[in-house]
């Protein structure tokens, strides 16, 4: 009987053998081979980023006015995403930010008008250039896109007051494709109070806000938390019957007193909740070190220009000020990313933190190794370096997202 328990027990473990593939001490390799590991699992996986200004990167640029777009199906000189580098560190759906700056709310109509030409942008960069990108309106969308080698265009409305001051507003941007809405962003707005204000309008969600967030929940359109401030935070918290994601916010540990980003409450509560927590890249956000540093370069380069009588477009300032910078360099690196999202793992969990870069966003204050998106591998690498598993890299890149992006669809489903 032992025999015949042994001889099972040894088929057991062939068996496994066959099926399971070796579980790979990623820490035990060599950096070079860690990135190549990195590279083919950014190509192989969803990789989603919560938050990326292309859509207003262009309107700066005078495309909306002219009624024509930047072409990013090929590479550009500036700005951080365009289609060759995307494919590069395997970013397959930025969310594309329709972002409406605070000023517009001064403007009745004006917030609503910026967010439907920014919309019409975005979705005439997937007509005109068709074998490269694709609107995508549901984790769905962006799974088919990703199985035809597009790149996914979902879109998010930054600063809810594209809805102005009529809660039909936030049905009629479902309509137009819109699947997050940032509530605030630089001011308190007619939802609510922004962390970058300090004038706490409603203290934290007006009456009008509440519905907004409820409305929000109903039509099935994603609660997005970052720029609140804590006492909106909280509120929507309260009022949500669904899990809600901060698209682009970092922790608050490393930036003491930057309500930005988000403190070890509001992280656990978050993760109570269910939601997201989609890391920023940005300098300011992940090092409070970053803007001391930053601020003396640029000082020092003012007083050259000066003493030396040069201007920004002289070319024996512009060579001066690429030394000066690279020998005094100010900028965190992408080990500082990590460290954010090893906090948010570390507090609540890795099902609870994903990417929301800011690219094309924060200007040149990105970290060392994550200038732009065909830089994602480098963050992955690091990961990988720091014991995390394939498994947890899906989860960051997309599956956590997704969580919370199914469930809201399915709340406004059983809600019609």
């Amino acid at each position: 009987m032992k025999k015949y328990l042994s001889l099972i027990a040894l088929a057991g473990m062939i068996f496994s053998c066959e099926t399971k593939s070796p579980q790979i001490d990623y820490t035990q390799l060599s950096d070079a081979k860690r990135l190549e590991i990195a590279k083919e699992i950014a190509q192989s996986t969803i990789m989603v980023d919560g938050h990326v200004d292309l859509p207003y990167r262009m309107k700066v640029g005078g495309f909306t006015l002219q009624r024509e777009i930047l072409d990013v199906s090929v590479r550009t000189p500036d700005g951080n995403f365009d289609y060759p580098r995307s494919k590069e560190g395997g970013l397959d759906a930025p969310f594309m930010s329709i972002y409406i700056p605070a000023g517009n709310q001064a403007i009745p109509g004006a917030s609503k008008a910026l967010a439907d030409s920014l919309i019409l942008m975005t979705e005439r960069l997937a007509s005109t250039f068709p074998d490269k990108f694709a609107m995508a309106y549901s984790p769905a969308d962006i799974e088919a896109n990703f199985a035809k080698g597009l790149i996914s265009l979902p879109m998010g409305m930054e600063n809810g007051a594209g809805i102005e001051d009529d809660l039909a507003n936030v049905e009629y941007f479902h309509k137009r494709g819109i699947r997050y809405i940032t509530l605030t962003h630089g001011k308190d707005n007619l939802i609510g109070d922004a962390s970058y204000d300090t004038t706490g309008t409603h203290g934290g969600l007006s009456e009008f806000g509440e519905k907004v967030v409820a409305e929000m929940n109903r039509v099935g359109i994603m609660v997005d938390l970052s720029h609140v401030s804590d006492y909106t935070f909280r509120d929507a918290l309260a009022i949500t019957q669904v899990p809600v994601i901060a698209s682009h916010s970092s922790v608050r540990k490393f930036t003491p007193g930057f309500e930005r980003n988000m403190s070890d409450e509001l992280i656990q509560a978050m993760a109570k909740n269910g939601g997201v927590m989609m890391i920023n890249f940005g300098g300011s956000f992940i090092d409070s070190a970053y803007a001391a540093g930053s601020a003396k370069v640029r000082e020092h380069l003012v007083n050259y220009m000066a003493e030396n009588n040069l201007s920004r477009s002289d070319s024996a300032f512009r060579a001066y000020a690429e030394a000066y910078a690279a020998a005094n360099n100010p900028f965190p690196t992408v080990q500082r990313v990590a460290d954010h999202i090893d906090h948010v793992r570390n507090l609540v969990g890795i099902d609870y933190v994903g990417l929301g870069s800011d690219f094309d966003g924060v200007g040149d204050s990105l970290p060392t190794g994550l200038k732009d998106v065909s830089m994602f591998p480098n963050l992955i690498a690091e990961l990988l370096k720091r014991g995390y598993s394939k498994e947890d890299i899906e989860k960051i890149c997309y599956k956590n997202i997704f969580r919370v992006w199914k469930a809201v669809e399915e709340y406004a489903a059983n809600s019609k």
